[in-house]
């Protein structure tokens, strides 16, 4: 009989990374496998409390933690604090979790699924001779960046730190799109210690990731076929959705509200727009208020996410403006957090004005709808010039003199995305081709079917 495959998944301990990696382990469930999925026991807390009663994730995965190094009330925004952390602690931790596997199962892990920002862990797996996989979350022209780093600094682009030294837009190949420098994942960071940890960081997992037997990413060769043509060891196997497993979303660090669906269910087709920032992004009062102000002064049927802490704490009281919830009455509905999937499955939903994380770029993609992009950090800035400049199935807006995006350009980039139904059609053309190249016979179909072969003749 053949032994069942037992894979052991480390996310990166943020959202956007648990949440891939989460679908990623269901749909090798669905597969016949056995998985332990490690997150940090900070965490691991918020998935087990945000887990609905009628969720049977628990029964179809282990959930296990490890400590990321840091005490429970300390701050893990503090990127610097938190990485340094979790390579003092974690690769010993995880080793434990292997080894008392290997103690208790006959046949042992077989393989380990890391983050492609956690190359440490492919590390512990070979020096336990260990089958690797590096699974890359985001899109693959993100990664085609972090793996061009020593060629960036050759070229003089950036020097060995990561500051910016030619700000002009650059073509890592001829057939991908054109880079700004500033949008690069490490140019985010204003602080230039940070940004030199993060460069360290990348050069470090450059090289562990060497070692991986598979570098799977959760793109699709139809979304953006530059990067896959340009490093060939990375295979395209998303994008990654529960509704294409006849499933749900697992892992959120906030319980889903989902009295949003029944009110999506009393709206007209194609009339609501769905706002929401993902897991990380700040807005200040100011900000805020400009974007309710913006959403009242469109007139248009929305959704809101507001998450707990979306405002910065001196924001958070009296948020909202005077006498704001009254005037909107029922053509609003604000809850703390959605699920996702399901939103921008519905009918009702006709645009996303979103952060443009990668889950939220290809989720909205996935189901035709097109994007008003507000990006905040990291890779979101690079996403939102795929979404309007490559694709062209969205708008951005503009800031004003005080770097804030008033309640006019929030309504005017509405009226223009309603206005022009050549976003909707390409977005529709978009979601076909992503569709198909999930389906049985597509080109991320096959590559998942090969992954799984590799993963059961282990």
């Amino acid at each position: 009989m053949v032994p069942i495959p037992h894979i052991v998944a480390i996310p990166y301990p943020a959202q956007g990374h648990v949440l891939p990696l989460m679908e990623l382990s269901l749909w090798l469930v669905k597969e016949g496998c056995k998985i332990t999925f490690v997150n940090s026991e900070f965490n691991h807390k918020r998935v087990i409390k945000a887990l609905s009663e009628n969720d049977d994730v628990q029964k179809k995965i282990s959930l296990v933690s490890i400590p990321d190094g840091l005490g429970p009330e300390e701050d893990r925004t503090d990127l610097k604090k938190l990485t340094e952390a979790i390579a003092e602690v974690m690769p010993g931790k995880l080793e434990e979790v292997i080894n008392m596997i290997n103690e208790c199962d006959e046949n042992g892990v077989s393989c380990v699924i890391v983050d492609e920002n956690m190359g440490w862990a492919l590390g512990v797996a070979e020096k336990l001779n260990i089958r690797r996989v590096a699974f890359w979350p985001a899109a693959a022209a993100m990664l085609a960046s972090l793996f061009s780093v020593s060629k960036l600094i050759d070229d003089g682009i950036i020097d060995s730190d990561g500051a910016i030294l030619k700000k002009q837009g650059i073509k890592l190949s001829p057939n991908m799109p054109i880079m700004n420098p500033s949008d690069f994942a490490w140019a985010c960071f204003p602080d230039p210690a940070m940004r030199k940890m993060v460069i360290e960081l990348v050069k470090d997992n450059n090289e562990r990731v060497k070692s991986a037997d598979w570098i799977i990413c959760n793109s699709a060769k139809e979304l953006e076929p530059g990067p896959f043509a340009m490093f060939p060891q990375v295979s395209p196997i998303g994008p990654l959705l529960a509704s294409n497993r006849l499933g749900f979303s697992a892992g959120h660090f906030w319980p889903e509200d989902s009295s949003c669906l029944k009110w999506l269910d009393q709206q007209p087709n194609n009339s609501v727009i769905y706002v929401a920032f993902g897991s990380f992004t700040i807005l200040d009062s100011a900000q805020f208020q400009e974007l309710a102000l913006g959403l009242e002064l469109s007139k248009r049927r929305f959704l809101w996410v507001v998450r707990e802490n979306l405002l910065t704490d001196e924001a958070a009281d009296n948020a909202y403006p005077k006498g704001f919830k009254d005037r909107i009455g029922n053509r609003g509905h604000i809850v703390k957090w959605a699920p996702q999937q399901e939103v921008l499955a519905h009918p009702s939903i006709a645009c996303f004005l979103s952060h443009c994380g990668w889950n939220s770029t290809v989720e909205s993609v996935s189901n035709g709808v097109p994007f008003l992009c507000w990006p905040y950090f990291a890779d979101q800035l690079f996403n939102q010039s795929y979404i309007c400049d490559v694709w062209k199935v969205g708008l951005g807006f503009k800031k004003n003199e005080f770097g804030i995006i008033g309640k006019e350009e929030i309504k005017n980039k509405m009226d223009q995305l309603f206005g022009d139904e050549v976003f909707k059609e390409r977005a529709l053309d978009l979601q076909a081709k992503v569709k198909s190249s999930v389906k049985g016979g597509g080109s991320s179909n096959k590559m998942f079917g090969k992954f799984i072969d590799w993963i059961k003749t282990g």
